[in-house]
């Protein structure tokens, strides 16, 4: 079978190259960029970042599953693959690792905010000792914006700071505060009162139409004024320009992004000139989750070789 990584070889920690010797029976091409203009003759196509249309669908006169190798499935047309009974799936967070990974990421995001990490390389440069003075998170209310499996792994890694923890989600769910020693767990009509007292905001959704933007210039008003907001869900969850506004104005106080609007990310944006610690979407880049995302696809494509139904599904 023909399968056709939508992204350079070394992309992903090198993930390519793990499959190729994993599965040696099968026909491997990376494709080098993250676009694609055709599918033909492709068996399997892993996207990774790389859209998959309507258009780009319509040009496959092979393809047998569209297999991602994550839990987000926001650049496939999923509508038009179940019109043309292509499956997708993908590999939920919880199950490989990944959502474990990120959490990581998100308490390192948080971190490096409170102690003013951009500043060490110039105190250490001008040779000052104690500076810069930063703060704590003990104490501090967290505000969790989506409570999946990646804001639930987030809430058990932050157990032991000694923080406030609220979240929203699509149902509000008092079981699940109660279970992860949230203050509460609510639905999203509470977004904007989760905001008016968080100190940190940690963002996990996806980007769908509902969420697309829905941190934007009246959104970053309802922050309580010196907050931080970490996004580790999608790029399309925050207007980038109004984010450069909000941190330049001082209604945040900075920001930790591992994911952007354009991907990669401009790195003369204006939005690096603020106070915020970026991440080339590694939050998921991990032993850990390599291993559990690794084995899930592989799982699903020998599955689909010996003509048994795949894992995972979402189409």
């Amino acid at each position: 079978m023909n399968v056709l990584f939508g992204a350079p070889a070394d992309a992903w920690g090198g993930i390519f190259y793990r499959y190729q010797q994993a599965l040696p029976e099968f026909n491997w091409q990376a494709l080098g960029q993250y676009q694609l203009e055709s599918l033909k003759g492709v068996d399997i196509f892993i996207p990774t970042m790389t859209r998959v249309t309507q258009e780009l669908l319509a040009t496959a006169d092979r393809l047998k599953l569209i297999q991602q190798v994550g839990a987000g499935l926001e650049g496939v047309d999923l509508a038009a693959a179940k019109e043309l009974n292509i499956p997708v799936a993908n590999v939920p967070t919880a199950d490989s690792g990944n959502a474990d990974s990120v959490a990581e990421l998100a308490v390192f995001m948080m971190l490096s905010l409170v102690r003013r990490f951009k500043e060490i390389p110039q105190a250490i440069a001008e040779q000052q000792l104690g500076a810069p003075c930063g703060q704590t998170l003990l104490g501090h209310t967290v505000g969790l914006v989506g409570f999946g499996g990646l804001g639930q792994a987030i809430a058990r890694c932050l157990s032991g700071f000694g923080m406030n923890m609220v979240a929203v989600k699509r149902t509000a769910d008092p079981q699940l505060a109660e279970q992860f020693s949230l203050d509460w767990c609510r639905s999203m009509d509470s977004l904007d009162e989760l905001l008016a007292i968080s100190d940190h905001v940690v963002l996990t959704l996806p980007d769908s139409a509902q969420t697309h933007h829905l941190f934007n210039e009246a959104r970053f008003k309802k922050f309580k004024s010196g907050a931080f907001v970490i996004n580790l869900g999608r790029g399309g969850l925050i207007d980038t320009e109004a984010l450069v506004k909000a941190l330049h104005n001082g209604q945040l106080a900075g920001a930790g992004l591992d994911v952007f609007e354009q991907e990669p990310p401009d790195p003369k944006s204006p939005l690096f000139q603020e106070n915020v610690i970026a991440t080339p979407h590694i939050g998921g880049v991990t032993d850990l989750s390599q291993q559990g995302i690794l084995a899930a696809v592989i799982a699903n494509l020998k599955r689909l070789a010996s003509d048994q139904s795949v894992l995972y599904r979402a189409v």
